[in-house]
């Protein structure tokens, strides 16, 4: 989920969005569409468009329009680890979800397209008796967002199995890199600094036990909903690890489990996540994570860093 910079425009021409109902058809493209209908927050005003593309063809056209037209753009998975400002988003934003979603899996190997949730591939690979996929199978985002930011959960990451990612770049080129190409570390991969688009991966994993996959994967889903507040919208965790610490457990030791601005609360299950109690504003969250990153560093000189990737235009 890459904000794609180019030279802003503050009105989209007609002309753009003709070209855009040619390119994939007037029913694939949404104007003043919400945003909070696209994330799991529930949080975000309107998307200028917002297009839903059903090839690499499609979406190469739709890359290249942009930038003959100086029109920003903004690729979307699932919209997890996202926040949307409530003056929504200029532009176009270009989702790759359900309907970009093709896998194929031959002997350890499996080919995905980026716009598949993590969860329908971990069930997939689980009936092909496939193991080292189990830690990714409950994060609540697609492929390509969990290459983006090399996600990782129950101490895997997308790192220790992606064989190579394919991608686009602004000029609509395809090409290939290596999983040790991507220059991943913590939260972070080459897709956000060079502005690539994934369009997919190609992972390596394990022949395994199917009972022991699945035993594995249910043990991780109890531990989620144990420990974590999915009965509540959020962005899954707010902030990036620190070194040495945990986020959660700093802001608990704050004192801020269960504080509130407007409809964003700190949970009061899990201190890491922020969720939205119900009708919370990005303006609200924004306000809560302020308070919270100073709190904890005038408790322990310690700075918190967002991960939540936070886009559009913030009232």
């Amino acid at each position: 989920m890459v904000k794609y910079k180019n030279e802003w425009s503050k009105t989209m021409n007609q002309n753009t969005i003709n070209e855009l109902y040619r390119i994939v058809g007037e029913k694939n493209v949404k104007l003043a569409e919400p945003m909070c209908k696209h994330t799991t927050f529930r949080i975000g005003g309107p998307a200028q468009a917002f297009v839903t593309p059903q090839t690499t063809e499609e979406l190469g056209q739709i890359v290249l329009l942009c930038n003959a037209e100086k029109t920003p753009f903004f690729m979307l998975g699932h919209g997890s680890n996202l926040l949307v400002g409530d003056g929504g988003m200029e532009g176009v934003v270009i989702q790759l979800y359900n309907n970009y979603s093709d896998f194929v899996i031959e002997g350890t190997t499996v080919k995905a397209q980026a716009g598949i949730m993590l969860c329908k591939l971990g069930q997939e690979i689980k009936e092909a008796g496939l193991t080292g996929f189990e830690f990714a199978a409950g994060i609540p985002g697609t492929l390509g967002g969990a290459i983006m930011m090399n996600a990782g959960a129950y101490g895997g990451e997308m790192k220790d199995i992606v064989l190579s990612v394919q991608l686009m770049d602004l000029n609509g080129n395809l090409f290939e890199k290596t999983g040790e190409e991507m220059d991943f570390a913590y939260r972070h991969s080459i897709v956000e600094e060079k502005n690539y688009i994934v369009l997919g991966a190609v992972l390596e994993l394990q022949h395994g036990d199917k009972k022991a996959i699945e035993n594995r994967m249910e043990e991780l889903a109890t531990a989620r909903k144990t420990k974590q507040p999915l009965e509540f919208p959020s962005a899954g965790s707010t902030f990036k690890r620190p070194e040495g610490y945990f986020a959660g457990k700093l802001i608990m030791d704050a004192g801020l489990q269960g504080y509130q601005v407007g409809g964003a609360q700190v949970s009061e299950k899990h201190c890491g996540f922020v969720v939205n109690k119900g009708n919370a504003t990005a303006a609200d969250v924004i306000q809560l994570i302020t308070d919270v990153k100073q709190k904890v560093y005038d408790r322990f000189q310690v700075e918190l860093e967002p991960e939540v990737k936070m886009v559009g235009e913030f009232r």
